[in-house]
This record gives C-alpha cells, structure tokens and sequence, in this order.
C-alpha cells in the first residue's frame, strides 16, 4: 500500500519509468557485449546507437522528476532527496553508456580465455541494478524493505567488484592479449563496474531516505 497520494504518486510514477527505461539500457548493453564478444561488430554498433538512446531517454525522465517535484511534490525538505536520488540512478545508464563507447571507438581485440567473465561481470552489475530498482520502488510501501534491499544492493556491488578484479587479473597476466588491448579492456572493465558502482551510490541515497522517514 503506497504510503503517499496525489502529486507524490505521480512522481513515484515517473521515477518507476525512469527505472525501467535504466534496466533498458542496461538490458541492450548487455546485448552489445555479448555480441562484440561473438565478432559480431554490426550488431554490437546497433546496441550502442541503442543504448544512446535510451540513456537520452532516462535523463529526459530524469528532468521531467526534478520539475515535478519543484512543482510541489513532496515536502521541500524532502525534495532534495529525490532530486538526488534520480540523479544517481541515471548515473547507472550514463555508465552503462560510457562502456558501450569506449569499446566500440576503441575495438579491442577479444581475449577468448575471459569471455565468460566478461559477460559475468555484466550480469553481476546489472543484477546489482535490479536490487536497487526494488528497493527504490520499496520507498513508496515498506521502509524496512527499502533499507534491507538498500543493503543488498551492497553486497551485489562487492561481488561485482570481486568479479572485476579478478577478470583484470587474468586480462593482465594473459600472454596472448597486446598491451594496448589490455589499456583498453582495463578502462571498459572499469567502466563496466562502475554501472554496479553507481547502482550502490544510489543504494546509499535509499538508505539516507529510508533512515529519515521512519525516523
């Protein structure tokens, strides 16, 4: 049962959207990946032009929740809280984004030893995403709820850096990848984590709200 009415309905309506446009993105990055692991580079191209788009659409979202709420929704000293929380989840598909460009520009060649990790560490920062989104979306119905998924998204993010970590590990004591190869797959591992990276960020912001409302 939503613990709000009017006005702050509508708005936990549009952050819902903005959330499942992210895990969009997210959903199409996935694809990219798997597809530039595969060699298949025409589709992995289409996936990026996808991602763009849909990382666009979350921040128009973005905006339209930041205008709602200066528009009344909520109590002022809670409308910061908001703000800030759908700025950090849209960090979740810039981040997405920036991994999507940097292996497309830069067209590493693929170290077939780690594919599956690769892909592992995806999955395990977009899983990082999914608990957050639940627990953004607990915030409206059981705070509790909220604070335990908040800390499970926690604990999703060091398993995702766990996983990247150790697929670094192995890019770089590879005997087979060039050392430009491994700069770059250094830099998209990088920004690869970072989507479970921005995931927590915002986990911290659901926890801070969550702390707050049941007082």
């Amino acid at each position: 049962m939503s613990l709000f009415g009017g006005k702050e309905t509508d708005v936990f309506e549009a952050i819902n959207k903005h959330l499942e446009v992210v895990e969009k993105a997210l959903t199409a990055f996935r694809e990219l990946v798997e597809a530039y692991l595969n060699g298949d580079f025409n589709r992995a191209k289409e996936m990026e032009e996808e991602v763009s788009r849909l990382e666009t659409e979350a921040d128009g979202l973005r905006r339209s929740i930041e205008l709602m709420l200066y528009e009344g929704a909520f109590l002022p000293v809670s409308r910061g809280d908001y703000v800030r929380l759908s700025e950090l989840v849209d960090q979740v598909a810039d981040a997405a984004e920036s991994a999507s460009h940097t292996l497309i520009l830069a067209k590493p060649k693929v170290p077939a030893e780690v594919k599956g990790d690769i892909l592992s560490l995806v999955d395990s920062a977009i899983e990082t995403f999914r608990i957050l989104k639940e627990a953004v979306k607990a915030l409206n119905e059981d705070v509790d709820k909220a604070l335990e998924l908040a800390k499970k998204t926690e604990d999703a993010e060091e398993s995702a850096d766990k996983i990247e970590y150790d697929v670094k590990e192995k890019v770089f004591e590879s005997e087979t990848i060039t050392t430009y190869a491994k700069l770059i797959w250094n830099q998209a591992l990088t920004k690869i984590g970072d989507i479970a990276d921005r995931a927590e960020d915002a986990s911290d912001q659901v926890m801070l709200m969550a702390i707050k409302r049941r007082g």
